[in-house]
């Protein structure tokens, strides 16, 4: 019984350093090598990370934790290495976005120390990396305009809203959808497939008012509870399509790091809520470096 104890003990202790320790150091069990991550991977250097800048005020991000907007400034924050704080809405809080910007949306982002609030990820980001307060300007370097990588992420988009939505709020983990109220806000608005937003939510006429809320959670309930493994299957061939995209471990695109990395990033760290996937090793290293450098976890520990 005595010895029971300490295995259970010593394996919850295992589980839970791994959230103190760098993503780059975990297991990469899920993962598989593919012909060109074995050629490419090493042949860009790192992204080199500045000083921690402090502002006396610090900057304020309200965001979403699932929204890859929001994530896009959360990264390119942390690769800049500026301390801030980061505001998580609940899904349902539509006075605090409103008061800040005039409707309910993020990211915004607030300098209490310049009484400046604004919105649009992008916009956040070039006005942040073009001000010398917070560190070294022009770090990020512009989009490249790949259309390969847009194609990747377009041919992936119904096959990632059916099992990432459901996982988002089925957690209960996200700050965003920690009551009841938030997890049936983002239900109500937010489509699943093969549905269309507008046959979801309406438009307010008599003639489309929108899917019944009961209908949307019977969906939802029905999509978690499907078997997953063909999607999933279906999942890891693509990202093994990607991992031959990618440049390397360190940035996606030939240059450096850059925005390329910052959209790239925030949509492929939602992937890391399914469970089951596996990755190919080039592109696992590459989410794994860009979450350390930008301190933004990823969503492993909580798969569903």
């Amino acid at each position: 019984m005595k010895l029971s104890i300490v295995i259970v003990s010593f394996a919850a202790i295992v589980t839970s350093a791994a959230g103190f320790s760098s993503p780059v150091a975990r297991s990469r069990s899920s993962s598989i090598m593919t012909s060109l991550s074995m050629s490419t991977a090493t042949e860009a250097a790192p992204f080199a990370k500045g000083p921690r800048v402090i502002r006396e005020q610090l900057p304020i991000l309200y965001v979403y934790d699932h929204c890859p907007f929001c994530v896009r400034v959360r990264l390119a924050l942390g690769i800049k290495n500026v301390k801030h704080l980061v505001h998580f809405l609940a899904n349902d809080d539509i006075a605090t976005p409103t008061g800040l910007v005039g409707k309910k949306i993020a990211p915004i982002f607030a300098l209490p120390e310049d009484d400046f609030v604004m919105s649009e990820s992008l916009d956040i980001i070039a006005k942040v990396d073009a001000d010398e307060r917070f560190g070294p300007t022009g770090q990020i370097l512009p989009a490249s305009g790949r259309k390969d990588i847009k194609a990747w992420q377009k041919s992936v988009q119904t096959l990632l809203r059916t099992l990432q939505r459901p996982r988002y709020v089925a957690t209960g983990l996200l700050p965003e959808f920690q009551q009841l109220d938030g997890r049936h806000a983002f239900i109500k608005n937010h489509q699943l497939p093969p549905y269309e937003k507008p046959e979801w939510k309406g438009d307010g006429s008599e003639e489309n008012p929108g899917m019944d809320m009961d209908v949307k959670l019977n969906l939802y309930a029905e999509a978690m509870a499907a078997d997953p493994a063909p999607l999933i299957e279906d999942l890891n061939a693509r990202l093994i399509e990607l991992d031959d995209m990618l440049y390397s471990e360190h940035h996606c695109s030939e240059g450096g790091l850059g925005l390329d990395d910052i959209d790239l990033w925030a949509r492929l760290r939602s992937i890391s809520i399914i469970r089951g996937v596996e990755w190919p090793s080039k592109l696992r290293t590459y989410i794994d470096n860009l979450s350390a450098m930008g301190d933004v976890p990823l969503y492993d520990e909580m798969a569903l």
